[in-house]
């Protein structure tokens, strides 16, 4: 039986350990909250780029933007890998980077190579470990996703689909479902279909009728750069998805390791207990026999 110094040594590591993991769950809940509200806040705005650009596609038929147009010669594909700077989350980006290799492989099998853009440390460092070509990427983000980082990043992908280099544009996140449950996603970006357009009304129906609209300068570069808009858009709810994910992963992951360190403590101080009362009882027996040859 291990020494009972020995013992108040690790029940004393295993207390600081857990002060840390409460903090860093109160610290991610607070942070959660946050994130979810950002998360909402961002999703008015997709539903509206995409409701104009639906009406503007109806509109305007005759016209179709490069992102509604397949690019059937192309032999490669672009993705979007969104995960987190930081560990201690779970398996969130876990379940994410299993999904998108085996997304990978399923391009590979199918004769398509990958061209991947990476948001967040740990996606780069899957991509630069499995030595996928990354065209782009963007890590430390913070804890608020701002736009004007992400852009460079997106534009690469958008740039590459526009020149017909890339058939398709995926993005892979990981979606907020609630605080117990996040999901990996993995969704094509590009082409755009039209039913990716469809505005829907408040019973959740494909309205008859469009909007006509007056253009400056004209129909063809506002639907250019409304669709542009639109991408980044879905990008940027996906980044903020994943961070509201991100915390409330962090918040169930850091609750648990704290349950399993009080566990432990319970356990050591169980057995230093008895390693106190067996030494009392040696003593104890060592004076009465001492006495008793007296």
């Amino acid at each position: 039986m291990a020494g009972m110094k020995e013992i108040r040594g690790k029940i004393k590591s295993v207390q600081n350990t857990r002060k840390i993991t409460k903090a860093m769950e109160m610290v991610a809940a607070s942070k959660m909250r946050r994130a979810q509200e950002r998360m909402r806040s961002a999703r008015p705005y997709a539903d509206k780029v995409r409701a104009i650009a639906s009406h503007m596609s109806k509109a305007n038929p005759e016209y179709r933007h490069p992102f509604m147009v397949e690019n059937e010669g192309a032999k490669t594909a672009g993705l979007i890998l969104v995960t987190t700077d930081k560990g201690l989350c779970g398996g969130m980006n876990t379940n994410i980077l299993r999904a998108s290799l085996l997304k990978i492989k399923e391009l590979d099998q199918d004769g398509v190579q990958v061209e991947a853009s990476a948001i967040g440390g740990k996606g780069l460092g899957f991509l630069n470990r499995l030595k996928a070509k990354v065209v782009s990427q963007v890590v430390q983000l913070g804890d608020t996703p701002h736009l004007e980082k992400l852009i460079g990043a997106i534009k690469v992908q958008l740039d590459l689909y526009s020149e017909g280099k890339i058939n398709a544009v995926y993005l892979a996140y990981t979606r907020f479902i609630n605080t117990m449950k996040q999901e990996a996603v993995i969704e094509q970006l590009l082409p755009l279909s039209v039913a990716d357009l469809h505005a829907k009304d408040e019973d959740g129906e494909t309205p008859k009728t469009s909007w006509d609209y007056i253009y400056e300068p004209d129909a063809q570069t506002v639907v250019d750069e409304l669709l542009v808009r639109y991408v980044e858009a879905l990008v940027y709810q996906a980044v903020a998805e994943n961070m509201a994910s991100e915390q409330s992963a962090r918040m169930v992951a850091m609750k648990a390791a704290s349950d399993n360190a009080k566990t432990v403590i319970n356990e050591l101080q169980l057995v230093y207990n008895k390693s106190r009362q067996a030494a009392i009882t040696k003593e104890l027996s060592e004076i009465v026999g001492g006495a008793a040859a007296v």
